[in-house]
């Protein structure tokens, strides 16, 4: 092509790029990619992105991240399809404080895609019994703009209620329903079970009707568990408040 005076554009050389990749020929493919440089043609987050799934797919996995810097360092925007590749290329090779280390770099560098999903590293720091760590970086990448959706959440919370931690399963309960990010049902219910079993069934109550107000599905088992929590504080009063409130509600106590 360029003999001929064609000069090839970037779907050209991403094409070439991965042809090499999908046939094994990964010097083939870097080489490619410094001819298109040299010939000023400018990589796209396609190009990085085939060359970052490429040193993975060869091990090389310090490569394929000096690749995301430099995608970086030339204003190429990270996309979620960037980070899924590293994120769970690291995870494979159980590299999971490395690859938290490398979210919370992209968060702090205001790189990190506003959209990009990390539930499977909280889930694997939960599993590994370290909810201190995986609460942090939640808080952390909050703070920078970044809300977490409502799978990290609900992950996070079952983690630190596993833990014993229910203050502060409650505490980010309260942050994500004041953020409107739902809570499914299960795990909200649960969490009322908690409060109430450890005679806070007020605050339960509390939680529920700021639960109401932002869209969360309340059932009988809702209901039914603060009842239960009232019983148990020998407060009728409030417990039939809440039976009252099923009645109206026409759901079965």
């Amino acid at each position: 092509m360029i003999k001929d005076r064609v000069k090839p554009d970037v779907i050209t050389f991403n094409i070439l790029i991965n042809g090499y990749f999908r046939n094994l020929k990964f010097q083939s493919a870097l080489e490619v990619f410094k001819e298109m440089r040299v010939k000023g043609c400018v990589p796209n987050v396609v190009t990085f992105n085939t060359l970052i799934k490429g040193f993975f797919r060869e091990g090389k996995l310090k490569q394929g991240i000096g690749m995301a810097y430099e995608m970086i360092k030339l204003g190429c925007g990270l996309s979620n399809v960037t980070c899924e590749i590293l994120i769970d290329g690291l995870m494979k090779e159980a590299r999971v404080s490395e690859a938290c280390d490398l979210v919370l770099d992209f968060s702090r560098k205001e790189v990190l895609p506003p959209k990009f999903v990390y539930f499977g590293l909280i889930e694997n720091l939960c599993d590994q019994g370290n909810v201190i760590k995986a609460r942090l970086m939640v808080d952390e990448i909050w703070h920078k703009g970044n809300a977490p959706d409502s799978i990290t959440c609900t992950i996070l919370i079952e983690g630190l209620r596993r833990a014993g931690n229910i203050e502060s399963a409650l505490n980010l309960m309260g942050k994500m329903l004041k953020h409107s990010i739902v809570p499914d049902s299960i795990t909200f219910n649960c969490l009322l079970g908690d409060l109430c079993n450890s005679g806070r069934t007020s605050e339960a109550n509390k939680l529920r009707l700021l639960a109401s107000k932002k869209g969360v599905c309340l059932d009988e088992v809702s209901y039914n568990i603060l009842v239960s929590g009232y019983s148990k504080e020998k407060k009728k009063k409030e417990g039939k408040a809440i039976v009252d409130e099923m009645l109206d509600k026409e759901l079965n106590s």
